[in-house]
């Protein structure tokens, strides 16, 4: 396999990899209603923010001028370890409206530790044509921002990284290896194939071939996910699935992925023994949306605590894998195909 494990050091500390940061909605109308986790949950000190749209926050925006720090503004502490990406899905496909070196300069004012750069997702319906170009204008993006990022800046640069094959996700990362500065690569798109666990594997694969840095994979650490992404050496990833699933009613199981509560009957108490689920009945968790996403959250935890624990005890990973995918007829042709592939090249 080719899980890993490596410590990032950052400004406001270090982080054990691989590591899940939950994505937080702070800056979007609906405002941040992300459940409080930081400090909940202690393996947990991150979070993934969009930085355009907390830019385009007037007042909040203001508020960040005038002194207050984003962290006050999220209500986390000053030690919190947060991933600013560009916010590509809200971008105009024909182009970004912000530059590079802006972009820049609104993550260095919202103090994160990790700049995500400019970055214009693909598109599922041209998919070459169109796609051909903005692989191009990412690179580019990457490029211009790795020029503008001074020496004496702590925070990590991740160059957004965007292909619709192998070959174009590898020849990106060892063209911008030659022509950037990157800490590491972030490769998005992927959620647009999220179903097709074969393509979505050998893409991932293709990247960490590519590179020894950071690999860093854009919203794709749901809970069935997550053990797919350890196993292909996934460094770190960001996720709103707990909060999506939450929205659905849909209670997370490590091991069973998602489960309708409507569809729940004559139980008392729920599997789960989290701090969330531990003293509660269904019925309160049923009702209760915020309790649902912190239940959720915990689950992926549990997830990635769970991987950790089989790799650290000397425990027969593939095995683990072996009966976690057992159930799921799909996802367990996706990760023989990953196994197969990851065996060639270990």
């Amino acid at each position: 396999m080719l899980y890993r494990q490596r410590t990032l050091d950052l400004p406001h500390g270090d982080v054990e990899t691989p590591i899940l940061l939950p994505v937080r909605n702070v800056g979007k109308r609906s405002s941040d209603n992300t459940p409080e986790y930081v400090g909940t949950i202690p393996d947990l000190p991150t979070a993934m923010i969009n930085a355009r749209s907390i830019y385009q926050r007037a007042p909040m925006w203001e508020r960040l001028q005038e002194g207050v720090t984003l962290r006050e503004e999220m209500e986390v502490p000053e030690d919190t370890i947060v991933f600013a990406d560009s916010g590509g899905l809200d971008f105009d496909p024909t182009g970004p409206d912000i530059t590079p070196a802006e972009m820049l300069s609104i993550q260095r004012h919202l103090d994160a530790d990790i700049y995500g750069t400019i970055d214009i997702p693909l598109s599922r319906e041209n998919w070459v044509e169109e796609n051909h170009r903005r692989v191009r204008q990412n690179i580019e993006y990457a490029i211009q921002t790795s020029e503008k990022h001074r020496e004496d800046d702590a925070s990590l640069l991740f160059a957004s990284v965007h292909g619709y094959d192998p070959e174009t996700v590898r020849n990106n990362i060892q063209h911008l290896e030659q022509r950037g500065d990157f800490d590491g690569y972030a490769l998005g798109s992927l959620s647009l194939i999220r179903t097709d666990y074969k393509k979505t594997t050998r893409l991932i694969l293709a990247a960490r071939r590519a590179t020894d840095k950071h690999l860093h994979v854009y919203g794709l650490g749901g809970i069935t996910y997550l053990p797919l992404l350890l196993y292909l050496g996934v460094d770190s990833f960001d996720s709103s699935a707990f909060i999506r699933n939450a929205g659905n009613r849909n209670y997370l199981l490590p091991g069973f992925g998602g489960k309708e509560l409507h569809n729940i009957d004559h139980l008392d108490y729920l599997p789960c023994p989290c701090p969330v689920c531990g003293t509660r009945t269904l019925d309160e968790i049923r009702v209760d949306r915020n309790l649902l996403v912190r239940h959720n959250l915990w689950s992926m935890v549990t997830e990635l605590r769970r991987f950790r624990y089989i790799a650290a005890s000397d425990k027969d990973v593939e095995a683990y894998l072996d009966l976690r995918f057992q159930d799921n007829e799909v996802t367990q042709r996706a990760y023989r195909a990953a196994k197969q592939q990851v065996r060639r090249l270990v």
